[in-house]
Parts: C-alpha cells; structure tokens; sequence
C-alpha cells in the first residue's frame, strides 16, 4: 500500500487498514493524522494536569530520598514513568542500592511489554522509528487510543501523551526545586492523585462484560500473588488476564 503525504496545502493521503486516501479514528476520517493527534491532545489534558500534580510529588519525595534537584529532574526526562520511578525511589529511600532501584523500575515498567507488542501492528516506518515512536506509550493515551478492534491510533496515542511528557517534567522541576515551601504533601491531597489517576485510566474501559471480567481478574490474579513475589511482578502477572480478554473477542 502507497502512503503519501501532503505539505504545504498540498493534499496528502494515508492508506489505513486498507482504505486508500484516509486514516480515520473513531469514524472522523483525517488526513495524515493531525486531526486525530489534536483530538489525542484534547483528551490528554486532563490526565496530563493529574500527572503534573503527581510528578510534583516524586521530586518532593525524591529530593527528601538523597537525590538532588538535577537527579530527580533528570530520572523524569529519561524515564517517564510514575510507577517505576516511585518504585526506585522507594528502594533508594529504603537504602537499597542503585542495581536494586533500577530492577524495582524495570519490574514495575515490565506492563508496557504486553501494550507494546499490542500496539507495534499499528505502528509503521523501520524499526528504530518505531522503537521511538513506542517511547509515548503511557497507560492513559494507550487506552484512549484503542480502537477496540485490535488496532491502535498512533496519532492519537502521540498526541494525548504529548500534553503529559510537559506537565511531568514541569511537575517534577517544581517538586525538586520548590518542594521545601509546598510542606506536607498530603495538606493537598496529592497522596491520592495516583490511585485516582489509574481509576480514570479503567473506568471508560469498562465498557462491557468482557472487559469487566477481564479487570476483575487482574485485580484476583495481582492480589494473589502479592505476597509472594516482588513488587511489581503482580502486575506482569495480572495481565495474563487479558488473554481471556482476547478469547472473548475471537469468540
């Protein structure tokens, strides 16, 4: 399939799911994907305001664990991950060297093996381009992407974590660099913004009994095991729930 793109007035088409000229998301066709990426945008906003208030929190936290400004400023830009990077600092925190800190992170990231082989048909270009283009996967804009029938938009997947790479790096310079004049962070409920922040991830998934089964047994599955595996190892494990998801939606 030939895809084309247009500049400069010029009328450009992308072939989709082998449908010549378009790309479309949710029935809204767009040409080259910009319609799509501000409506990722759009829908981004309010996850990346709960993100910035929660990296707010992490260069608090991380400043109190040892790191400096610039470490905590920097573990953001290369990392972007709430999840991991709380959990190195947990390790840190509890004097844990900096090999355990990082296989704390690697473990608690260990989800994104799953929603990238789930994404990466949806992708396109040479393997480095979409090694890249994988570094925007964050669990709200993976979801708000899915298209429910397998298939992702990539375009709205960039543009709803667009949003929120700027509201985490802003939060954490803020957190790192001011964090001594904010004081307890729980006076502004800030020690809720994570759990809130992943129950609005789930609940516009739950939009059938499929998908609720399929919750339901992550959440069996992570309790189960919590006891007796390392921290975030649950979560690997409770995404083998989804392979009842995925017989459901052969069936």
């Amino acid at each position: 399939m030939e895809d084309t793109e247009g500049r400069g007035g010029t009328e450009g088409t992308e072939s989709w799911g082998g449908t010549e000229g378009t790309e479309s998301w949710g029935g809204v066709e767009d040409e080259d994907g910009r319609g799509s990426f501000r409506r990722g945008f759009r829908a981004g906003i309010p996850f990346a305001v709960a993100g910035g208030l929660l990296s707010v929190s992490f260069g608090v936290v991380a400043r109190d664990s040892g790191f400096t400004a610039l470490a905590a400023v920097l573990t953001s830009l290369l990392v972007f991950a709430g999840a991991a990077q709380f959990a190195a600092i947990a390790v840190v925190a509890a004097g844990g060297t900096p090999v355990a800190a990082a296989a704390a992170a690697g473990l608690m990231n260990s989800r994104f093996l799953p929603m990238g082989v789930a994404l990466a048909p949806s992708l396109r270009a040479g393997a480095v381009v979409r090694a890249f283009q994988g570094q925007a996967i964050v669990d709200a804009s993976w979801a708000m992407a899915d298209r429910g029938d397998g298939t992702f938009d990539r375009w709205f997947l960039f543009g709803a974590t667009a949003p929120q790479w700027v509201t985490w790096q802003a939060g954490t310079i803020i957190g790192a660099y001011g964090g001594s004049l904010l004081g307890a962070l729980s006076r502004f409920g800030l020690d809720a913004v994570y759990p809130a922040f992943f129950l609005a991830v789930l609940v516009p998934e739950l939009r059938d009994r499929n998908r609720i089964g399929v919750a339901l047994g992550g959440v069996l599955i992570a309790l189960a095991v919590t006891p007796f595996v390392p921290g975030g190892l649950p979560v690997l494990l409770a995404s083998l729930a989804a392979l009842w998801g995925l017989r459901g939606s052969r069936a």
